[in-house]
């Protein structure tokens, strides 16, 4: 009997934790985005240039932000009432945020210049090991190399469009001559006749309406196959 009343007592145990594990969610388990944002702004402070983040906002972000939420955290940086905020958020996570953060700026969902601010926190954060901190300076290091690269990138990038637009106005100039527009291939055509389109503020890919599709119908014999307009009867 009394074995049994043994048994019965392990058995309410047991049913009592499995109801708990179910009834609680798990710690680790990333936060919504309406937490996340009540959290980040309520770890601001009063300091001496007003309400704002420093060292305390670290340690408390540090104690109810997981890594699991990182993720969440860089989809979050497109807000600029909350981007401040979040990289004191991603900053509180130490070594779990320091390669995320990079491909952010990679990406372009965080500048490079605050992915920067973000290693400057870690590796001044007291929460964060001194490993973690000396690979935040190193990242840091290394953002500033990137940086340098994607903005070569995009000046070269800058700059073919800009010979290629001058380009395509060029051959729009030669459409006029009959002599000149003779020495265009269609490629080169089309290429004007879809610039001149989109002057227009036309969407080839959009709705037109049945006016304009005739108007771009006899743009595009005109232009690209060359055949000769028919002036309105006087």
């Amino acid at each position: 009997m009394a074995s049994m009343r043994l048994r019965f007592v392990h058995l309410l145990c047991f049913a009592g934790f499995a109801f708990a594990a179910l009834a609680t969610p798990a710690a680790d388990a990333p936060k919504s985005s309406a937490e996340i944002r009540h959290i980040v702004l309520h770890s601001r402070h009063l300091g001496a240039h007003g309400i704002g983040y420093g060292e305390r906002s670290l340690v408390e972000l540090s104690g109810n932000i997981l890594p699991a939420d990182i993720p969440l955290l860089i989809s979050l940086l497109s807000d600029r009432g909350l981007r401040t905020g979040i990289e004191f958020a991603l900053a509180s996570q130490c070594e779990p945020a320091i390669l995320p953060v990079r491909e952010a700026a990679i990406q372009h969902k965080l500048d490079f210049l605050a992915a920067q601010d973000v290693m400057d926190l870690i590796a001044h954060f007291r929460a964060c090991s001194p490993e973690t901190q000396a690979h935040a300076i190193a990242m840091r290091s290394e953002l500033d190399g990137l940086r340098d690269a994607d903005y070569a990138k995009t000046e070269e990038e800058s700059k073919k469009r800009a010979s290629e637009d001058a380009r395509i106005q060029a051959n729009g100039l030669k459409l006029l001559d009959p002599k000149q527009a003779a020495t265009l291939s269609r490629q080169e055509r089309e290429a004007v006749y879809h610039r001149a389109v989109k002057a227009m503020g036309i969407n080839e890919n959009g709705p037109v309406t049945p006016q304009q599709k005739n108007m771009l119908n006899r743009m595009y014999r005109t232009m690209v196959l060359g055949e000769p307009s028919h002036p309105k009867p006087q």
